[in-house]
């Protein structure tokens, strides 16, 4: 546990729960529902299980995570969000925004986790988006996103359906054009999208 920043402050606070390495992204994963421990491990590649397993009791001691059993035919043990831990989304998305400002495209070293498609839509470009059923394909991904909510999979009568690469999907917004992405239906609305997705600024270069 990083120690504490010992200031009366609230941002100082919320790091003194939040703050630790790990800590914030297990939050992510666990806005999507109920994960168990091995769900979280194969979402968060790199992470050791002592480092998991440390950050998952420091977040149930701050009242963020809690355990419970899943209803029978289930019946796994799993980590779910508090309503106190899932008070912080709105403050994930504006920290998302913030970075995918500055993101580039995936790189050979950067894993995508299982969701990380649905997960970007929805932490950047959901609550900008025009109305329209909107499906995107990626791989093994498959994220839609319809009047604003996003979907995990495929939807039925898309307005728009969008197929790429990674880095097709990542350049369709950075620069607004199709030419890296195959389409199907309703360019207008797709383009609509594009207008309202956060435009990319370059991070201040490292001293």
């Amino acid at each position: 546990m990083v120690k504490r920043y010992e200031q009366y402050c609230p941002m100082a606070h919320a790091l003194d729960m939040v703050g630790d390495r790990w800590a914030l992204l297990i939050v992510r994963d666990l806005m999507h529902g109920p994960q168990r421990y091995t769900d979280l491990v194969e979402r968060l590649p790199g992470i050791g299980t002592n480092i998991l397993a440390a950050r998952l009791r420091e977040l149930e001691a701050h009242g963020i995570v809690t355990r419970r059993t899943l209803p029978p035919p289930a019946a796994s043990r799993v980590y779910d969000l508090t309503d106190y831990g899932r008070a912080l989304r709105p403050a994930l998305r504006e920290l998302a925004l913030w970075g995918a400002r500055s993101l580039g495209p995936p790189t050979d070293k950067d894993e995508l986790f299982q969701g990380w498609l649905a997960n970007a839509m929805d932490t950047v470009i959901a609550r900008l988006a025009p109305n329209g059923r909107f499906e995107f394909r990626c791989g093994e991904e498959t994220a839609s996103l319809v009047d604003g909510e996003v979907l995990s999979g495929p939807i039925e009568h898309a307005d728009v359906v969008v197929e790429g690469d990674p880095d097709g999907i990542y350049y369709l917004f950075v620069n607004r054009s199709l030419d890296t992405v195959t389409v199907d239906g309703d360019q207008d609305l797709l383009l609509r999208l594009l207008d309202a997705a956060p435009e990319r600024v370059e991070a201040p270069a490292s001293a």
